[in-house]
């Protein structure tokens, strides 16, 4: 009888698979052999089982086929188990060849993705050259679409149409340098372009249309920061004016204050001063100190000097373009109240609040005067007079010229004041006295006669009238009428979907918040003002 010899545990445990694989078919043949051997010796005792006779020997031959059978099945089991770990190994077998296939397919798909990243990256590379070819094609065509509007100009300039011009020159200044106070009605701007261009045609000069076109292209790119594409164009005009009139020529002078407008914009002061100077001193010498045009430059260098704070050089200029304007387009001239305002806003931040005053008055009563007392230079006016009474603690006098605002915009939208068609102002002071009562007034605005509605588009002043008046009624510790006036200036701002000058809005807030103490010492934050435009310009100082 063979037997079986089986490996000790401690070499199964160092064994790899192969190993086992390789011993297991071993073991698998031997219980094959061993499992023959017994069934051939348990067929020969079952038939010694029939030779004999004796009952026992025929037991004792019983008990050892029972035990042969039993051997029997325990090599069945073993085979079993054999076979099972064959099956085993052979699905691990496939699970790695299997593994082995995914791992390959992933590195396929790594390959294959970074090699489109790659074609991604160099695409967008060809994507953003292509956008900067495009961009740059598109300047140079509206460059050269400029160009050919300049000769254009040129073109259809006869030599009779000429020599009518010089005959009736005319100086537009307000058409080449466009207000800010855009607010004033056709009829008033015509009124008031009219006197500019009569009393332009006394100097001689006629600004040509090409650099009235050109001042429209630029102010339009600078408006969007396209300063790469502004600055260029005026230089490449300025040099082409140089070379065809020379440097001492009006056109020159024209283009340079072109040219310091937009590096003011880019607060580039230093730059902006020397053009201006330059400019200031062609004008001088070809159409003489008493041109307006030389009051415009004036007017130009001053607002330069005020934004950089350096308001004793900016007030004799502006005093000086105020005399030329005055000598020029008479003393009752808009364009003259334009210049008492920036005056008087530069002698503000120098606390001359008499001389501020007296500035403001006469310009009030100029535009009251010839633009009616409804044209939004007067609002403008009052308001900045009613700054100079709060910096000086005249919270009464400011207030006087709030409500005076603020009724006749009441009475020009909805007809005069009386009972029952009352300004918001009086509401607001209407309900401040019944919160006091305990008997506080809900009304909706709409039974207001919607007055918040009178806030349009082109009355911005109004609504930081509404504004300036509710701060200074809750330094009275009216919060009522506050509020009121605060609602009322929040819905005609959704309304109409303009911006109020948060400059003025918030220097009004700071003023009432000072003391009296503190009122000298917090001029120099407050000095945020905005210039009135003259005829070039219409810039913050």
């Amino acid at each position: 009888m063979s037997t079986m010899v089986y490996p000790r545990e401690e070499k199964l445990e160092k064994l790899s698979q192969e190993e086992i694989i390789s011993n297991t078919k071993l073991v698998i043949q031997g219980l094959e052999a061993l499992k023959n051997e017994h069934n051939s010796i348990l067929h020969s005792l079952l038939e010694t089982i029939k030779c004999l006779k004796k009952d026992e020997e025929a037991n004792l031959v019983h008990e050892k086929s029972n035990l042969l059978r039993k051997s029997v099945e325990m090599i069945e089991l073993g085979l079993g188990e054999a076979q099972v770990m064959m099956a085993l190994s052979n699905h691990l077998n496939a699970v790695e060849s299997e593994k082995q296939k995914l791992r390959a397919q992933v590195r396929r798909l790594c390959q294959e993705n970074q090699w489109l990243r790659d074609e991604l990256a160099n695409t967008q590379q060809k994507l953003q050259k292509s956008e900067q070819s495009v961009a740059q094609l598109e300047e140079e065509k509206k460059h050269l679409e400029f160009m050919n509007q300049l000769k254009k100009y040129d073109e259809d300039v006869s030599p009779t149409q000429e020599e009518k011009d010089r005959e009736t020159p005319k100086d537009n200044l307000d058409d080449l340098f466009p207000n800010d106070e855009e607010e004033q009605g056709q009829g008033m701007q015509h009124q008031h372009n009219s006197a500019a261009v009569a009393a332009a045609q006394q100097g001689g000069y006629e600004i040509p249309a090409r650099l009235r076109t050109l001042h429209n292209l630029v102010i339009q790119y600078a408006s969007q920061g396209r300063y790469e594409v502004a600055v260029p164009l005026c230089k490449q005009a300025l040099e082409d004016l140089e070379k065809t009139s020379g440097h001492d020529h009006p056109d020159v002078a024209t283009m340079l204050n072109i040219l310091a407008l937009v590096y003011r914009d880019q607060n580039k002061y230093k730059e902006a001063a020397h053009l201006l100077n330059d400019a200031l001193s062609i004008r001088e010498k070809t159409l003489g100190k008493d041109h307006p045009a030389v009051a415009a430059t004036l007017n130009n260098l001053a607002v330069l000097y005020g934004k950089r704070g350096k308001y004793k050089e900016a007030e004799p200029l502006c005093k000086r373009a105020l005399e030329i304007r005055e000598k020029v387009l008479g003393k009752e001239h808009p364009d003259v109240a334009k210049q008492l305002n920036n005056l008087a806003l530069l002698c503000q931040n120098q606390g001359k609040y008499e001389e501020v005053e007296y500035y403001y008055c006469r310009a009030l009563e100029i535009y009251e005067c010839r633009l009616g007392p409804d044209d939004p230079n007067v609002a403008k006016t009052k308001n900045n007079l009613a700054s100079c009474f709060l910096k000086q603690g005249k919270y009464k006098e400011a207030e006087v010229l709030y409500k005076e605002i603020l009724t006749r915009a009441h009475e020009k939208e909805f007809g005069s004041v009386d009972a029952e068609n009352k300004p918001i102002w009086m509401h607001a002071e209407e309900r401040e006295e019944m919160s006091k009562g305990k008997h506080k007034d809900n009304t909706p605005y709409g039974e207001y006669g919607g007055w918040y509605k009178a806030c349009k588009v082109n009355s911005p002043t109004v609504n930081t009238t509404l504004k300036n008046l509710g701060a200074l009624y809750r330094r009275q510790g009216k919060l009522e009428a506050a509020e009121t006036l605060e609602e009322c200036a929040a819905r005609s701002r959704k309304q109409s979907n303009t911006g109020i000058d948060p400059i003025h809005q918030t220097r009004v807030v700071e003023i009432l918040k000072d003391t009296e103490g503190e009122r000298r010492r917090s001029r120099d934050s407050l000095t945020s003002v905005k210039y009135e435009s003259g005829s070039e310009t219409g810039e913050e100082a």
